[in-house]
């Protein structure tokens, strides 16, 4: 993903009112624009910076003044550093300054996270939750519980009609689930209905990865996680071991739409059965 992201297209889609969405660099940005200065939500690969730069300039002239991390993984935290520097303050849940700040295990990559720099660790946090007025909107930004990590957020553009559910959804994508710091299948499953008691049809839905969609996108989502997890759960009470498990082909019904990017069926189906 990080030298996907150092080539990458910055695509900038304008959504509703002054929110819009900026695609191609780890997880997806929501920008809102107006007299406070520009306000970012997830912060990109920092090796896409010139591009992310450049995409935000197209949008107007005005500084960039606040970041809000949906969570702490570096895809949506990696470009803090340098929106700080840029005149950003950074706001997040109280996990994701934990996780930063600190050497940070991840065994579903093999891979052990440095302390982030500390001009990328957020200034504001939060337990449960927290409200913002910036640039004519209100934003509110809620807590999941462990979801797909520990310290996963929304962010609701209250006026726009606008969600910000980073990777508490993947839309056509499977998602990683971070075990290590506090996911598991069955919690990404209980975002995923927080998500749609949430989500009404007029609803704008901003995935962690994947293209906006609406409700019925999420419910996609919702459905085909309950259906792989049931589908392993049955196989892994049999007895089946994880290979035998992965053999069978639990996700077949659902590789051609949600099995072409990061995560393979083979490394979803190892994913779940880990947590049933």
């Amino acid at each position: 993903m990080i030298n996907a992201a150092a080539n990458a297209k910055i695509t900038v889609r304008p959504l509703r009112r002054n929110v819009s969405v900026l695609e191609g660099s780890g997880g997806n940005i929501a920008v809102l624009t107006g007299r406070d200065g520009k306000l970012l939500v997830d912060a990109g690969f920092s090796v896409s910076r010139p591009a992310i730069a450049d995409a935000l300039a197209s949008l107007n002239a005005d500084p960039i003044k606040h970041l809000v991390n949906t969570h702490w993984h570096m895809d949506h935290t990696d470009g803090n550093e340098w929106l700080q520097a840029a005149g950003a303050s950074i706001t997040a849940h109280e996990n994701v300054r934990k996780r930063l700040s600190v050497n940070t295990r991840v065994e579903g990559w093999n891979w052990t996270f440095p302390p982030a720099p500390p001009g990328a660790i957020p200034s504001t946090e939060f337990a449960s939750s927290h409200e913002m007025e910036r640039n004519s909107t209100k934003l509110v930004l809620k807590y999941y519980g462990p979801a797909h990590t520990d310290s996963d957020i929304y962010v609701h553009f209250t006026e726009a009609d606008v969600i910000h559910v980073g990777d508490t959804w993947w839309n056509d994508d499977y998602p990683f689930i971070d075990y290590s710091t506090g996911g598991s299948i069955d919690r990404q499953i209980q975002a995923a209905e927080a998500n749609l008691r949430l989500i009404t049809e007029k609803m704008m839905v901003i995935p962690g990865h994947g293209p906006v969609g609406r409700r019925a996108d999420v419910v996609a989502f919702r459905d085909m996680l309950v259906t792989v997890r049931s589908g392993v759960a049955a196989l892994k009470k049999q007895g089946r071991t994880l290979e035998q498990t992965v053999a069978a082909k639990p996700t077949a019904a659902f590789d051609a739409k949600w099995g072409q990017f990061l995560i393979n069926p083979a490394t979803f189906t190892a994913l779940v059965y880990a947590g049933v």
